[in-house]
C-alpha cells in the first residue's frame, strides 16, 4: 500500500479500522492483516455480511442518482466517505450532470492518503476532500472547501451512508440536525442506519465483534431509524431495508435476512 509522505505515521496498523474492514470484506486491497482478521471474524458470525455491505453501497449509488436525475441536485456533501471504491458519488452524479460539485468528508488518514483518487472528476464539475469528523460538524461547515464548493443558496444532497451505527446516542440526532441546519429548503438527506431487526442473533454477534475491536456500534429499530427524518418529507418508498429502496435488477432474489440496514431519502421543507 502506497501512502503520501506525512500520512504513514498517522495510520494505525495495530488495530482494525471500520473503513479498512469494510474495504477488506468487499474485496479491496487497502487494508492490513489486523483488518482482515477482524473482517474474517465478523463474517464467521454472519456470512451474509458482504452482501449486506454491498447493498448499502448500492443504495448510495441509487440515492445519489435519484437526487441528480429526478431532483436536480447539483451539489453533494458526503459524510464518512471511506476508501475510494468506484463508482464514487462524484462519478455517479457527474455522469448525470457533469457540472456537479461533491465534497467528501472523512477523519481517517488512510482515506486522506487516497484522496487524490476521489478528486478526479469532470472538468465542468468540482470535487474536494475535507479531513474532519462528523462529531465536529462546525469543522466541516466552516472549512474552506465547503465554503468554496457548496452554494448555500442552492439545494444540497447530504449523504450519510454507512456511518450512523458508529455514532452513539444521545448526540446522533443533534449531529445530523447540525449538518442539515445551514442547508436551504429543497435540500435532501440520504442516510442508512444499521439495524438488528432482521437477523438479530447474527447481527448482534457482529456488533459485539466490532466492540471487541474497539469500534462500538449502535443498532436501531425501525421507529428509531425513522425518527432521524423527523421534520423532513420522506420520499417514496419511505424508510426501508436498503435493498428495497427503489430496487433494480441487481436486488432481485436478495434475502431480507441478509440486510441489516435501513435507508431513506428525505427533503428539507
Amino acid at each position: 500500500m502506497n501512502t503520501p509522505h506525512g500520512h504513514e505515521s498517522r495510520i494505525v496498523t495495530t488495530r482494525a479500522h471500520s473503513a479498512r474492514v469494510y474495504d477488506y470484506i468487499l474485496g479491496g486491497k487497502d487494508n492490513y492483516p489486523v483488518d482482515a482478521e477482524a473482517g474474517d471474524a465478523m463474517c464467521r458470525h454472519w456470512p451474509a455480511l458482504p452482501v449486506h455491505m454491498l447493498e448499502n453501497r448500492r443504495f448510495m449509488h441509487r440515492a445519489a442518482r435519484y437526487l441528480a436525475e429526478e431532483r436536480g441536485i447539483r451539489q453533494f456533501l458526503d459524510i464518512g466517505t471511506g476508501l475510494p471504491t468506484s463508482p464514487n458519488i462524484h462519478e455517479v452524479v457527474q455522469a448525470v450532470a457533469p457540472e456537479s460539485h461533491v465534497v467528501y468528508v472523512d477523519n481517517d488518514p488512510i482515506v486522506l492518503a487516497h484522496a487524490r483518487a476521489l478528486l478526479h472528476g469532470t472538468p465542468e464539475g468540482a470535487t474536494a476532500y475535507i479531513e474532519a469528523d462528523m462529531h465536529d460538524p462546525d469543522a466541516i461547515l466552516g472549512s474552506r472547501d465547503f465554503r468554496e464548493l457548496i452554494d448555500l443558496d442552492r439545494p444540497v444532497g447530504l449523504m450519510v451512508i454507512g456511518i450512523m451505527h458508529f455514532i452513539m446516542p444521545p448526540a446522533d440526532r443533534q449531529l445530523v440536525q447540525r449538518l442539515l441546519a445551514p442547508l436551504p429548503s429543497g435540500s435532501y438527506l440520504a442516510m442508512t442506519i444499521g439495524t438488528a431487526d432482521f437477523a438479530p442473533e447474527e447481527v448482534n454477534r457482529v456488533a459485539e465483534e466490532y466492540r471487541r475491536q474497539d469500534m462500538p456500534m449502535a443498532l436501531r429499530d425501525l421507529p428509531t431509524a425513522t425518527s432521524f427524518f423527523d421534520g423532513l418529507e420522506i420520499q417514496e418508498p419511505g424508510v426501508t431495508q436498503v435493498h428495497l429502496w427503489r430496487p433494480g435488477p441487481e436486488q432481485e432474489g436478495i434475502d431480507g435476512r441478509d440486510i441489516a440496514m435501513y435507508g431513506a431519502v428525505a427533503m428539507k421543507p
